[in-house]
């Protein structure tokens, strides 16, 4: 049995803690737990990273915005990120005619930041591994956890032999095909929704130019929006882009017809030419990359025992708002605001925890999957752009009383539940300012903030944002 130590520095009771995986958010919650007083122990099943190089599953660079800024900043880790990302002011679309449009994401100062997956984490280990209190196991993959006892057994991939761990608290942070998951489907009432979506992905590049220039616009995130399918690219450091082909698995402009260097060629040339010109090795990436699923995952409750989900195994989503992270690190900082009050009841914390976020995990996933929609289709459309231009206007003459839904959700502390029911509550008012006469040539005029203006009066409980 395992006995607490009292540490003195905090006034509370030194837990042992195991968390299941190294990556983003189990690093960062070794932080933060460390930071509390408590003995933290990470299990990961892949390698150190800092040895073998990054060996993560989905590669899509990353968009960091305020929430994750927020929780890096409370661990001092802000500026060693701030050294990796680089600021994507809006999106730039690239339609079929060759032509672009820029669509600001926010006001002028405001960005979300395109950084590397490995590199991040491997900082966030780094700095997880300075602390005196925190011990890494690499190539450790859990097997079984006895929830009554806090047992855990791990199958140590390069010894080949099986490690057990005990602990007074564990976490899961192992992603969106957790084994502690798993593990807890076998407990009583457990309920998962997992949805493999019909769409898939495949990660191409854009090479860096002379001297390491980027070859398109750097401070953008760009969109190639053609309907059912899309291209997006992100910049990275070194000059190059990572580009990224959604498009569903089976269907007219589908993964199932692209099996031949001919069928991808003609595919890319008639949809993308424009960015066919920067890609060089266009071919050999698609054809040795491999095409990736996308999942969403939700379930209920996160905690069993002394055992809690956090992360991607708690709610995985779609990468299309860029919030997953960024999801998952509000996770680990409001688990420590709730820490802070709960002091050492773990139950009752554990408990708060999952009620909390719950609902605003479920929120982001259902707004990640329409936001899918927003980049390969609305956003190449006139319509959509203009009704973006309305609620910027909107925004910016109002900013006490109406923020962008973007805003809400990107640059904003509003709680996802709450952003995606005050969009929802003003979707009504663009809705009815896209019907008035000749909008696409005076959305500019003084009627636009007229109208405006009586909605926010007539719904001003609903509206305030400070």
């Amino acid at each position: 049995m395992i006995v607490d130590s009292f540490d003195t520095s905090k006034g509370l009771m030194q837990k042992n803690v195991v968390i299941v995986g190294a990556g983003l958010v189990g690093s960062m919650l070794a932080c933060y737990l460390s930071k509390r007083g408590h003995k933290v122990s990470v299990y990961e099943k892949r390698p150190d990273m800092r040895v073998a190089g990054y060996l993560g599953g989905r590669s899509i660079n990353l968009a960091l915005s305020h929430r994750g800024w927020k929780a890096l900043k409370k661990i001092g880790l802000e500026e060693a990120a701030s050294l990796i990302a680089i600021p994507m002011k809006g999106r730039m679309i690239h339609n079929l005619n060759g032509t672009t449009d820029f669509i600001p994401y926010g006001k002028e100062d405001q960005a979300i930041y395109s950084i590397s997956r490995g590199d991040l984490n491997r900082i966030m280990v780094e700095e997880a591994d300075k602390l005196p209190q925190v011990d890494f196991y690499f190539n450790q993959r859990c097997q079984a956890i006895d929830f009554e006892k806090n047992y855990l057994t791990f199958n140590d991939s390069m010894e080949e032999r099986f490690t057990r761990a005990q602990a007074d608290v564990i976490f899961g942070a192992d992603g969106a095909y957790s084994e502690v998951r798993y593990e807890m489907q076998k407990t009583p009432n457990f309920n998962i929704s997992q949805q493999h979506e019909p769409y898939g992905y495949k990660e191409l590049s854009i090479p860096a130019g002379l001297k390491g220039a980027h070859r398109l616009a750097e401070n953008a995130l760009h969109i190639w929006p053609r309907g059912s399918f899309m291209m997006i690219a992100l910049p990275n450091l070194d000059g190059s882009f990572t580009v990224t082909l959604f498009a569903p698995f089976c269907g007219e402009n589908s993964f199932e017809h692209l099996n031949t260097e001919s069928e991808a060629d003609a595919f890319f040339q008639k949809y993308f030419p424009d960015a066919v010109a920067l890609m060089p090795a266009i071919k050999k990436d698609f054809f040795e990359n491999p095409t990736s699923s996308l999942v969403t995952v939700k379930c209920y409750p996160w905690k069993f025992n002394n055992t809690c989900l956090i992360g991607d195994a708690a709610h995985a989503i779609v990468p299309f708002y860029g919030q997953g992270m960024n999801c998952g690190f509000e996770d680990v900082k409001e688990l420590d605001e709730i820490l802070e009050v709960a002091g050492d009841n773990w139950e009752q914390a554990l408990q708060k925890f999952q009620q909390q976020r719950k609902p605003n995990a479920d929120a982001i996933a259902d707004l990640a999957l329409y936001n899918y929609i927003e980049m390969r289709d609305l956003s190449g459309r006139d319509d959509f752009q203009l009704r973006l231009k309305i609620e910027k206007r909107i925004a910016a003459a109002f900013p006490d009383k109406f923020m962008t839904h973007y805003a809400m959700v990107t640059f904003s502390d509003l709680s996802y539940a709450e952003a995606m029911k005050k969009g929802e509550e003003q979707s009504k008012l663009l809705d009815r300012l896209m019907q008035l006469k000749d909008i696409a040539q005076n959305w500019n005029g003084a009627e636009v903030l007229k109208v405006a203006e009586e909605w926010l009066a007539a719904h001003e409980g609903n509206t305030h944002f400070i």
